[in-house]
This record gives structure tokens, sequence and C-alpha cells, in this order.
């Protein structure tokens, strides 16, 4: 009975459900310790992967029940249109938060299979999962992500296969309404972050509003306010930077895109990702 070589897949998938890597490792725990309590009664006819997702989605839809979505801020109101208003603090376990490359990645490394896992955790999709009740976000992952036949799906949520059909028909609209990010090939998202980066350690604000497009987003989580439009962003930015060299960089790669851990006076403080054209989140 070896469990371990699903633990980063199921890490991946519980991370789609919750939006929060802490709160997925506690979930993939408890789906280890459900699995080995059940272990003598399991059948098999389904494969062990099959067995231990059905408990890791129902662990998180019960952890979902709990708690509710985690919205981004821009899922919330509109955005400030003053930069210079203290921000309106919140729980930081209260948003979608990032979640490193290096937790999923899959062992070894199949090209292909490091394409799948990175493909499906990208920030858009994260953010767009939240949009959605917590069944109809388990069958979308399951039958679009993870691509399992129907016939599994329902039998893991105890339902019958005309509802898992109807659900993911209903998530799919949902989706279908949601905000679309584009995303910026991998080469030139590595390219902007860079500038990004050495424009911030600069404190140059030109550089940075060269960068930016008139439709820049920045939401500096774990604040509510956000901010919307090139002037505004470049406004607020005047204020974080600080002085040359006060901010340190390290590139990284976060959710299947290259992202950057940014910390000032040494402790890690935020990291942010190159994921869109319109905008980075913190």
């Amino acid at each position: 009975m070896d469990f371990e070589p699903y633990r980063r897949e199921l890490l991946a998938h519980c991370y789609r459900m919750l939006g929060n890597p802490d709160e997925a490792e506690d979930v993939v725990q408890e789906t280890y310790l459900r699995a080995f309590r059940a272990y003598d009664r399991f059948e098999g006819r389904a494969s062990l992967r099959t067995w231990l997702y059905r408990i890791a989605t129902n662990a998180c839809l019960t952890a979902l029940e709990e708690r509710g979505r985690l919205p981004l801020p821009s899922g919330l109101g509109p955005p400030s249109t003053d930069p210079d208003a203290p921000p309106v603090l919140a729980d930081a376990d209260a948003w979608p938060r990032p979640i490193p490359d290096a937790l999923i990645t899959p062992e070894p490394a199949d090209p292909a299979a490091i394409a799948l896992a990175r493909d499906g955790v990208r920030l858009a999709l994260i953010a767009g999962l939240q949009l959605l009740p917590p069944r109809q976000r388990a069958v979308l992952i399951l039958r679009e992500v993870l691509t399992f036949p129907a016939t599994e799906v329902a039998e893991m949520l105890g339902t019958s296969v005309a509802a898992v059909k109807s659900t993911l028909q209903r998530a799919r609209a949902t989706l279908r309404e949601a905000p679309v990010v584009e995303e910026l090939a991998e080469p030139e998202q590595r390219e902007l972050l860079e500038r990004y980066m050495t424009a911030f350690m600069n404190s140059d604000l030109t550089a940075l509003e060269g960068i930016l497009r008139e439709d820049a987003m920045i939401e500096p989580l774990p604040s509510r306010t956000w901010f919307a439009g090139k002037s505004t962003c470049v406004a607020f930015l005047r204020h974080v930077m600080g002085e040359p060299g006060e901010w340190r960089m390290t590139p990284a790669r976060a959710n299947g895109r290259p992202a950057a851990a940014a910390r000032r006076g040494g402790l890690p403080r935020r990291s942010g990702t190159a994921a869109s054209r319109s905008g980075w989140r913190c």
C-alpha cells in the first residue's frame, strides 16, 4: 500500500478545489489518513488512484462547506481610485494564494506531465474556479482537467451520470461569463517579469510606467483594496517601491508560470506572476 506516488497530483487537485496551498496540504494529509483507515475495505473495483481522488474530492467538499469560496478583491467591488488611501486589510487566508511549482511538478520530470500539471493550476483557472459552487467545481475539475469518465465522477460524488453531465454544463456556462485573462507566451512572460523586477528593485518608476498597459490591474493581497488603470497603478507603486535597493526580487515559478519572490528588509513579503497582459497580482 503505497500512496506516496500520488501526493503531488493530489495536492494539485486539492489546491484547484480550495485555492489555498496550506489548506490543500492539510486535506491531502486527511485523505491519506482516511485511506489508511479504510484500506481494508478497498475492493479494487476502481483503481487506487481513482479511489484516492474520491476521498480527496469529498474531503475538499467538506472543507468548502465550512468556509465558502475565496474571491479576489476584484470580485468583491469596484477598484479604488485613491492610491493614497489606507488599504482595507483582510485575513491573509481569505484569498486564493499561489502555489510553488516545485510542490506539484511530477516526478520523474516527464515534460508532457509537467506541462499538463502546470496548465492545470494557472492563476486564471484557479480564480475562475472560485466562481463555481463546490460540486460544480469538483465536476469541472474531475471531468475537464483530470479527464475522468463521467461514470467514475458519478461514483466519486455519489450521484448519477446524468447529474454529472448537467452539473458540468452549468459550470461551463458560469465560466463563459467570467472575464477572459489574456496570457502571454512563456518567453514573453519571463522577459516582461525580468523588466518588472529590475525596474522595481531600482525604484525606476519611469521604467515601470513603460511596462504597464493602460488596462493594468494590481491586487496587493491581503488588502481588499485594488487598483485598475495605468495612472492609478503607477501612483500606487510610487508609494510601495521605496528607495533603490530596498526590495530584492528572486525569480521563481508558481501556478505554472514565471513568478518572483520579493523581500523587503530580508523577509519574504509578497510574490507576483506575469500571468497576463493586463496586470500582476501581489
